[in-house]
């Protein structure tokens, strides 16, 4: 297993945990990292909770390496709730943190009773997910987008040309896009992503991505390059990074003047989803899987996103707002 984002020592438990997790249900090393993040910042309330450590310790310096196997037998669904209110409280982390961690919490607890049977009975299983804060994706119109690739230039405009309409056209994840390497562009006009949790999909590349692609192959740098199969390189003729792609993004947004509105990357995805979505009248399962959602619930956020959108028209007519007298 890559080696984990940790300094410290932690239980067996624990790591046994995160290497299933990684090895068996194929999770991705970022993910195995929050997962880690989360048991540390529970295991740590528990600690201070049933005053394990000096009263006089800071959060963060509490060490979780003691936890054991009796310690974690003895965690009732009261704790996790209390953890909760702790995390909401004294933490500030809003509804989506909190219902990530409940999941972390969840995976670990599952595991420990259905797969390796080290308890006998599991808190979480009444657990209840905090509710999250129900909101509509952020997007670009067409004609930001159409701005926002007018701004692009520069030394390496070619290669940024493409990498914003790879986003813009197909959705992809930002990881997706910085681990593409050459031999992913394969025939029919079609290209292999790599998306959550090792998960490979084929879509396909319509002429505005073919022409940017081949625009930017023309000028890729060929010697001196640390990693050649690596579709998008750096000025340091390495793969290019996410903090690249983020700063180039960010970049260009300012120079379309969209940079006040709360864009991101992300954001990017969400606007080929929607542009597909509205102006293409892409089924709701095709867009699924060009995105690469796991299940259809995910993507329907784009259907809500029209229905919001219709309701906004409606209420704009000037007879909206007539009751009759």
């Amino acid at each position: 297993m890559d080696e984990i984002l940790i300094e410290d020592p932690i239980p067996q438990t624990v790591k046994e945990f995160l290497s299933y997790m990684q090895v068996v249900k194929g999770k991705s090393k970022k993910t195995v990292d929050e997962y880690f993040l989360d048991l540390r910042t529970f295991f740590r309330y528990i600690k201070l909770k049933r005053n394990l450590v000096p009263s006089n310790i800071s959060f963060e310096d509490i060490a979780i390496s003691d936890i054991s196997l009796e310690l974690i037998k003895s965690i009732t669904l009261t704790d996790i709730y209390d953890f909760l209110n702790y995390l909401s409280d004294n933490r500030k982390n809003n509804s989506s943190t909190r219902a990530r961690k409940v999941s972390s919490l969840r995976s670990f607890f599952n595991y420990l009773s259905n797969k390796t049977h080290q308890i006998n009975d599991n808190p979480t299983k009444d657990l209840d997910t905090p509710k999250r804060k129900s909101a509509l994706p952020k997007f670009l119109t067409l004609e930001d987008s159409l701005e926002l690739l007018k701004s692009v230039n520069g030394p390496y405009k070619e290669r940024d040309y493409c990498i914003l309409t790879l986003f813009l056209n197909c959705g992809m994840r930002l990881s997706e896009l910085v681990n593409i390497n050459l031999c992913d562009i394969r025939s029919g006009n079609t290209l292999r992503l790599t998306g959550k949790g090792n998960k490979e999909r084929i879509i396909y590349l319509n002429q505005a991505c073919i022409d940017a692609i081949e625009s930017y192959l023309k000028v890729r740098p060929k010697d001196g390059i640390k990693d050649r199969q690596a579709l998008f390189i750096s000025k340091q003729k390495r793969r290019i990074s996410p903090k690249t792609v983020q700063a180039l993004v960010y970049k260009y947004l300012a120079s379309a003047k969209l940079d006040n509105q709360g864009f991101s990357v992300h954001k990017l995805r969400h606007t080929a989803a929607t542009l597909m979505y509205q102006h293409g009248n892409v089924d709701i399962r095709i867009l699924k899987d060009i995105l690469g959602h796991s299940n259809l619930g995910t993507t329907e956020i784009y259907t809500h996103l029209s229905n919001k959108q219709m309701e906004k028209a409606a209420n704009a007519n000037p007879l909206s707002k007539l009751s009759k007298k």
